[in-house]
Parts: structure tokens; C-alpha cells; sequence
């Protein structure tokens, strides 16, 4: 069972695997972030290109917008598949593999002559780039201590709070000089020099026991048996709902900024920059808080504290208080405090069980894209040109992560 196979590293047989280490090489920081940042490079970067990629492909804005719906269908489908596989025969060649797959896909899209082609080619980028992102949570798991599993997710944070932040401008960069088809070009080179560095740097991490456990069921049973650990489900829906608020901020705060504070948009990349400073600062105070408080406690106050910042974003919305001022400062709060909530729920489900890493890891994402993916939709549904229904969806989403935190996730 999930309760009784997670274990202690203590639990762990001897030679169980590469040795535990205390802290995290640089080297191998690096390639973690990389191999995390190919789904935020892919979505963010060619951001810019949509209104370009519509007219040369002769296609309205709705087609256009399925080539980015298509890659959020993949990538959550996709890190349930390689979870289990990376489980079951090692985390390197499942790596690989998606690594050759998105490479090849990012070619096709640099070379579709249409929008149905376009489409089709993201969701098989999506499967071959989510491989990297799930599996190299696992790996952090495999290759750490679970009071340094926190340290090294937050550091992969920084990579993660910066992606989105420099991939459209340098998508918007590579539109003025070359044109959309360059941006697919640029990523298929990414992939392929993260795959040298993981296949020269990156040695197999997978334990014995997570071997010996992934032989004796199949991936159903994988996820059943962690469905059976209410603290695990707890940590995944915790950080699911209170990470949903980050997908609502990003799809949702252009319009509201913009249209509805009318803010230049020349402007606005100060107050998304703003709040991306706040998630990136507080992630790396999380990441030296990591190894003095238990990780527990960390997560208990800065998801309570998100939810108290969306309550003061919903009545400033709904009340017009503080203006653009009333806007940003809750909302600073919020992405501040999702940078504790983050890494602290992954480390922790991750924590739950050991020689399950990789469908852990393969729920963590899932969930998040999937839960991120819905509810910045229904943000979008709710459109009405001010801050009231992001405020709504945000309010519900946090106070979801605190009911799931607070009944799940009982104390030891």
C-alpha cells in the first residue's frame, strides 16, 4: 500500500540505488531546470506568433487556439504515461525518448503547411516533452534526502518563475527577425542539446525497490495504490488548486490589467514581472527556510496565506477599492506565497512514496495542468471585462487547496 511502501530513507536497502546526497550539484540543478522548462518554453515562447501563425496557415483565431489547448490535452495525458513507465524501466531512456519525440514534432511544426497538421504535431510535442518534467521530479526524489527534495524543487523554481517571463520575448524577438517557423526550429535545438547533456550527464536513478515494486504491478494498480493515502492525495490536491491560481493569473491578467485598468501594454510586462519576482524571491527563500522547518508547516501558513490575499483581491474587485494598487498588492501576495506552496506539496507527495517517484510525479503534473487548464477556463467563461471573475475563481481555488490541506493531510 501507498502508506506502507513510502518508508523513511532509512528503510532503504543498502546499495539502493546512486547514494543519497546532502545537497544539490549545480551541474545536475541545471539539467533538472532545463529538462522542466521545455513545457514552459513550448507554450510561452511562440505566444507572439498566433496572429502570424493564423495568417499563414489561412486560419481563424479559434483554430489557432486549439494549437495551445491541444498541448495542455498533451502534456497532462502524456506525464501519466511516462510516470509508471519511468517506474518500470528507468528513468534515462523514457527521458530520451521524449526528448527524440518532441525534437521530431518540433520539426513538423516548423514545417506544417497547416492548421490541422499544426495541431496534431503540438499534442505529439506535448507527449515527448512532458517525459522530462515528470521524470525529473522522480529523479530528485531518487537522488535525495527528503529534507533536501524541498531545497532542490525550489531552486528548480527560479528556471520555472523565468521561463515564462523571457520565452515571449524571445518568441516576439525571433517573430521581428525570422518568423514563427524559426520559434519551432529554436525549440526542436533545445531539446536536442538537453538530450546530449541527459545522456552525458545524467546517470540512471532509479532504486532497486522502485523496480522491484513497478515489476509487480501494472501502472492502474500504481495509481490506485496512491489513491489509498489520503496524505498523498492531500499534498497533489493542495498543490493542484493552489497552483491552479497561476495558470487563472496568466490567462486571465492581460485583459484585466489592460483593458480593464488600462494599463499600456508596454507597461504591463513591469506588473507581470512584479509578481513573477515575488513567486521566483519566495522560492528561494523557501529553498534555505527547507532545511530549518519542517516542510509541513511551511505549506500550512503560506497556503493560508494565499487564500487570505485572494479574500482582499475578491472584495477590492468586487468593491473597486485601491484601484490598480488594490489589483496588484493582493495579487503580489498570491504569487509570493504560491512560491512556498509549490515545491513544498510536490516534496511532500513526493515524500509519501518512495518507489512509486515517477507516478507520483506523474499525478503531480497531471493534476496541476489539468486543474490549471479548467479553471482558466472558467475565468475565461465568466469574462465581464473586470478583475471579478479571476477574484472569484482564484478565492475558490485557494479555499479548495485549504480544505484539501487541512482534512487530507493529518499530522504523523
Amino acid at each position: 500500500m501507498a502508506g506502507q511502501a513510502a518508508g523513511s530513507d532509512s528503510d532503504r536497502p543498502p546499495g539502493d540505488g546512486l547514494a543519497k546526497a546532502a545537497k544539490a550539484p549545480l551541474g545536475l540543478v541545471l539539467v533538472l531546470g532545463a529538462l522542466i522548462t521545455v513545457g514552459p518554453l513550448s507554450i510561452d515562447m511562440y505566444l507572439p506568433g498566433l496572429p502570424a501563425i493564423g495568417r499563414d496557415l489561412h486560419a481563424g483565431a479559434a483554430s489557432v487556439q486549439q494549437t495551445v489547448a491541444a498541448f495542455f490535452i498533451g502534456i497532462a495525458v502524456g506525464q501519466l504515461i511516462y510516470g509508471p513507465l519511468s517506474d518500470r524501466v528507468g528513468r534515462r531512456w523514457p527521458m530520451l525518448f521524449g526528448l527524440a519525440v518532441y525534437f521530431i514534432a518540433s520539426v513538423g511544426c516548423a514545417l506544417s503547411n497547416s492548421i490541422g497538421m499544426l495541431i496534431g504535431l503540438r499534442i505529439l510535442q506535448a507527449l515527448g516533452g512532458c517525459a522530462g518534467m515528470v521524470i525529473s521530479r522522480a529523479v530528485v526524489r531518487d537522488r535525495f534526502e527528503h529534507h533536501e527534495v524541498m531545497h532542490v524543487f525550489s531552486l528548480l523554481m527560479l528556471v520555472m518563475g523565468l521561463a515564462p517571463i523571457l520565452a515571449p520575448l524571445i518568441g516576439g524577438f525571433m517573430l521581428q527577425v525570422s518568423g514563427w517557423r524559426t520559434i519551432f526550429w529554436v525549440q526542436a535545438i533545445f531539446s536536442a542539446l538537453v538530450g546530449v547533456a541527459v545522456l552525458l550527464t545524467l546517470p540512471e536513478s532509479r532504486t532497486e525497490a522502485t523496480a522491484l515494486q513497478a515489476a509487480g504491478e501494472n501502472p492502474l494498480m500504481s495509481y490506485l495504490a496512491l489513491f489509498r493515502s489520503p496524505r498523498l492525495v492531500g499534498y497533489v490536491l493542495t498543490g493542484a488548486f493552489s497552483g491552479a491560481a497561476l495558470f487563472v493569473y496568466v490567462a486571465t491578467s492581460p485583459d484585466v490589467v489592460i483593458g480593464h485598468f488600462h494599463v499600456p501594454p508596454a507597461q504591463f510586462g513591469w506588473v507581470f514581472g512584479l509578481n513573477a519576482f515575488g513567486f521566483i524571491g519566495c522560492g528561494q527563500l523557501n529553498a534555505r527556510l527547507a532545511r530549518r522547518v519542517r516542510p509541513d508547516v511551511i505549506l500550512k501558513w503560506a497556503n493560508l496565506g494565499a487564500f487570505l490575499g485572494a479574500l482582499v483581491l475578491l472584495a477590492d474587485a468586487f468593491t473597486g477599492f485601491g484601484g490598480l494598487v488594490g489589483f496588484i498588492a493582493p495579487m503580489f501576495c498570491i504569487m509570493a506565497s504560491l512560491g512556498f506552496t509549490q515545491p513544498s506539496s510536490t516534496a511532500g507527495a513526493l515524500g509519501e512514496d518512495a518507489t512509486r517517484a515517477g507516478a507520483v510525479s506523474a499525478l503531480v503534473g497531471a493534476a496541476g495542468f489539468g486543474g490549471g487548464a479548467l479553471t482558466a477556463a472558467l475565468a475565461g467563461l465568466g469574462r465581464d471585462g473586470t478583475a471579478r471573475p479571476m477574484a472569484l475563481v482564484l478565492t475558490g481555488s485557494l479555499a479548495l487547496a485549504v480544505i484539501a490541506l487541512r482534512t487530507l493531510v493529518k499530522p504523523r
